[in-house]
């Protein structure tokens, strides 16, 4: 059995290449079904985030990687060799670290930003609703989700709101001297643009206008803000009146255009224009940074606005990473008990101890034997648990590197009663799945920290 990590991020990847690799909740089924029915993987979990995405897998043999870099590039219909200078691999131990730290938010452009715990488990609930999950992974992302939570109760890293709302704020405040007064458009109802409209009005913006290819849930929204919903068609005609434009569709094309701006920018008097393109795929044609007067940033370019913050953050990411290796520890620990070796060792040992008892009392019984016929009586209780025990322990062995093949040895470990007594451990992650460390690049130069989701 082996544990497999492939992605790209915000930190391998610029948003060009990552918003062709997006796997939206209404393609999740289809390409989790198309996932699964790889002969390698009897697992899968595919976490698609604004910043990141990634696919975790369970494998009978190690070569999944090339497997899921296969199913990315054909599934995506991208070059192979030109995704594969974007992403970066992990197994074993390192995969488990690597996806405890992203549930920690300690490999998020914001370090302690709370959305990733929410996304990933998402993701993990579209895999168990698609029948992408077993044993494995059921307990990996639960225990994940635990860490989250351990990290954000016994550590502050979530202090001194910091997040990609928070710094699309910081932005408007450079572009006006003032937000008092302002009037913010929110293009798309979900939640990142709820949470940068909230910090924006905390602000001092003063109307709050939205709309949404379903009128209905504009309304929601902007009963929220006591504001004003508009009907898609009349977009642009409204965008006249705004001073900050929040775009945040699932839109898989620009919805806003140049020449579209371009006319709602004609008699504001000079007045500057403000938007904020926080969807991936982008939803803003960057063609309109080039208009007289208008302010135009996506993701990327939030990169640093929240600086000043992080340096707190960083020293709880310390306490955090504590943490995240008790629970790799105890992941490990459990992990373990899943391998065959480990099991058919508890397994002999059972058999052994039964032997040994069972053989103690017919000596007992017997009575008087000579060491001659002692050692043969030993002999043959040997012989008789070595014949049994041989033909199952080998058909497991062999079942081990099937797809499923740890079901096999979990259901072993049940039949013995195995899960009564606490696994002694020996090498765990790092001897079965691979050594221990940070997910190794393929080709790629990592960017520092940023922001992120």
């Amino acid at each position: 059995m082996h544990l497999t990590l492939v992605g790209l991020s915000h930190k391998t990847a610029p948003i060009e290449i990552r918003e062709k690799l997006t796997f939206p909740a209404h393609r999740q089924a289809d390409a989790l079904s198309s996932l699964i029915g790889t002969p390698e993987v009897a697992e899968a979990v595919i976490l698609s985030t604004c910043n990141r995405t990634e696919i975790y897998v369970v494998t009978a043999n190690d070569a999944s990687g090339e497997a899921v870099v296969d199913f990315l590039a054909d599934y995506q219909g991208l070059d192979r060799h030109e995704l594969a200078r974007y992403l970066y691999h992990a197994q074993g131990e390192a995969a488990v670290r690597h996806l405890f730290r992203v549930v920690a938010s300690l490999d998020s452009m914001v370090v302690g930003e709370a959305q990733v715990l929410h996304q990933t488990k998402e993701a993990y609930q579209s895999a168990f609703d698609n029948g992408a999950c077993g044993r494995v992974f059921n307990k990996l992302f639960r225990q994940s989700f635990e860490v989250g939570k351990r990290v954000r109760t016994e550590t502050e890293i979530g202090e001194n709101a910091v997040s990609i709302s928070y710094a699309a704020v910081e932005l408007a405040k450079k572009v006006f001297d003032s937000l008092e007064g302002r009037t913010i458009l929110v293009l798309g109802a979900g939640k990142m643009s709820e949470l940068t409209a909230k910090h924006l009005v905390s602000q001092g913006v003063h109307s709050v206008l939205v709309a949404n290819r379903t009128y209905e849930r504009a309304v929601e929204l902007a009963e929220r803000f006591e504001g004003e919903a508009i009907h898609y068609d009349d977009l642009f005609t409204r965008m006249h009146d705004a001073d900050i434009v929040i775009s945040s569709t699932s839109a898989s094309h620009f919805v806003v255009s140049k020449d579209e701006v371009a006319g709602a920018m004609r008699g504001r008097g000079g007045r500057p224009l403000f938007l904020i393109d926080i969807a991936v795929p982008r939803d803003i044609d960057p063609a309109v940074n080039s208009l007289s007067n208008v302010f135009l940033y996506d993701i990327d370019d939030l990169n640093g606005v929240v600086e000043s913050n992080l340096e707190e953050r960083m020293r709880e990411a310390r306490r955090a990473e504590i943490i995240i290796e008790e629970e790799i520890a105890e992941f490990d620990a459990w992990l373990e008990s899943m391998e065959v070796v480990p099991t058919v060792a508890a397994m002999r040992a059972r058999a052994e101890a039964m032997r040994q008892e069972e053989l103690s009392k017919a000596i007992k019984r017997l009575g008087g034997l000579s060491a001659k016929e002692l050692k043969t009586v030993e002999s043959l209780s040997e012989a008789i648990v070595n014949k049994m025990l041989h033909g199952p322990t080998a058909r497991l062995k062999a079942a081990s590197t099937e797809k499923d093949g740890y079901v096999y040895v979990e259901a072993a470990r049940r039949l013995w009663g195995l899960d009564d007594e606490a696994p002694k451990r020996s090498h765990g992650l790092r001897g079965l799945l691979g050594a221990p460390g940070k997910p190794e690049r393929a080709n790629a130069n990592e960017t520092g920290e940023t922001l992120g989701c």
